[in-house]
């Protein structure tokens, strides 16, 4: 039976129709895959539709509290046994996961349900999901512009309404960036709040965390709340919550201190029509009885920059290499694309002391940021820089981008106000607020302290009572 009214639901409201016995577990996977049969033509987000796989799944489907709910999985970072992937490059092109790593496992032991896998660009390096290995992929508001990246194909898989919640991970914005462009709720949870084992132990020198995307907050809170905490070996580990992410999410914050950043250093000037709405949710938050005051980050923005960069590109060059020697296949221009190639070369030739000394400059700019935000209960960002890109904006084949050209080409003058958060490792969530006039989503978001999802989940329940977006629908959604 395919459920009529499937993408009508969040992840617990199918959940409940399945503990309710008035749907089956079958029931949801044959609704997602019609879903995405019906969607994917148009988006093309997902890779590989797992119907066999998914009720294989369900035969032993723990009662966890998204029980037979359908998701997917990104193809970069967690994965599941058995799975085939290529991180969106021709390099990597029929990897196969002989082990699950233990997000998965804590996934599935939630109960969720994996129907598929997502698309993303080239080793998950782009703003943008426009990998030469699929094809674009669209963005379910408007075909002709960016679903975003690197999780861009989990972020139009919830969008357009194929699964109600599918895994993300950000090193850089990539779970935040597709959930502003696609309308959706992004959630960067702190460094260490999730399981990276046994594949990681600092994924990306401690900048990239693994979670999810979703329409709901609650969906975000609950399936927090199941899978987080330290696994075994971990390198570092958050402060466990103090009463849990979705009573917080259900708990109307006190008054909070929210500090509002319009711009960082080095980083472009934001447009005119994202500064406006960035002016209406501190009249929001005003109404809700919030105090918002201006704030402003000092640091070296050209320190800021190299340090990451010299990150990003080792560790792209290293799994590089890693993919090269598991396919066998070279890295050159038949198997990678201009700006990775380009990136590879520069981690070639980084030394180790250039490593760490990109570590001591991220530890100063984590220690400026964090000790200007004392005294505030949160920060409110614009969610981007200016608009949605277009396709083909953020050509990661495009030639002559050398690094630092690649960087200020997504970061510095797209999705100005995303990496900074890696870099401190703090919790930051994107909120789908508002739409722009030119009727795609328009987002903001919101830096909690590090460790305190709580105070967010808190203030972003609120805001979605206050100023609900659950109404809204791409024009293309199933």
């Amino acid at each position: 039976m395919i459920l009529k009214e499937y993408s009508k639901y969040d992840g617990l409201g199918l959940a409940d129709l399945v503990r309710r016995k008035e749907v089956s577990p079958e029931d949801l996977v044959d609704s997602a895959i019609d879903a995405i049969e019906r969607m994917n033509p148009k988006v093309n987000c997902v890779v590989q539709k797992l119907r066999d796989h998914a009720m294989g799944e369900i035969k032993n489907l723990p009662m966890g509290p998204f029980r037979g709910v359908p998701f997917l999985v990104k193809e970069f970072g967690m994965h599941f046994k058995g799975m085939v992937s290529s991180a969106g490059s021709r390099l990597a092109e029929g990897m196969r996961y002989d082990v699950d790593t233990v997000m998965m496992q804590r996934c599935r032991a939630a109960g969720l349900v994996t129907v598929g896998t997502t698309t993303l660009p080239e080793m998950a390096f782009n703003a943008n999901s426009e990998a030469l290995l699929y094809g674009p992929t669209r963005n379910p508001w408007n075909l002709g512009y960016s679903a975003g990246g690197s999780s861009g194909g989990a972020g139009a898989a919830v969008g357009s309404g194929m699964v109600p919640i599918a895994h993300a991970n950000d090193g850089g914005g990539s779970i935040r960036i597709p959930a502003a462009v696609n309308g959706l709720v992004g959630m960067k949870v702190s460094r260490g709040r999730t399981p990276g084992g046994p594949d990681f132990g600092a994924l990306l020198w401690g900048l990239g965390v693994e979670f999810v995307e979703t329409r709901t907050v609650r969906d975000s809170a609950a399936l927090l709340d199941a899978i987080h905490g330290p696994d075994d070996g971990h390198f570092y580990a958050a402060q466990p919550p103090k009463r849990g992410f979705l009573a917080s999410a259900m708990t109307t914050p006190r008054r909070l201190r929210i500090g509002v950043v319009d711009g960082l250093p080095g980083a472009m000037k934001t447009a005119p029509e994202n500064l406006a709405r960035l002016a209406d949710t501190v009249k929001l938050l005003e109404s809700l009885g919030h105090v918002c005051e201006p704030l402003k980050f000092e640091y070296d923005a050209p320190t800021f920059n190299e340090s990451t960069i010299r990150l990003w590109a080792t560790t792209l060059g290293y799994y590089m290499e890693q993919f090269s020697q598991a396919t066998g296949r070279k890295i050159g221009p038949d198997t990678a694309e201009r700006v990775t190639l380009t990136v590879y070369e520069y981690g070639k030739s980084l030394r180790a002391f250039q490593i760490e000394e990109a570590m001591a400059q991220q530890n100063a700019i984590t220690r400026s940021v964090c000790t200007a935000m004392r005294g505030y209960d949160l920060v409110l960002t614009p969610g981007l820089g200016r608009d949605v890109a277009k396709l083909g904006e953020l050509d990661q084949n495009a030639p002559n981008l050398d690094m630092l050209g690649w960087w200020n080409h997504i970061i510095q003058n797209y999705s100005t106000f995303t990496a900074l958060f890696n870099t401190t490792g703090q919790p930051a969530v994107m909120l789908p607020l508002w739409q722009a006039k030119s009727g795609l989503p328009m987002a903001m978001q919101f830096v909690g302290h590090l460790g305190d999802e709580e105070t967010l989940y808190s203030l972003a329940g609120q805001l979605e009572q206050a100023a609900p977006w659950a109404g809204r629908r791409a024009p293309n959604y199933a």
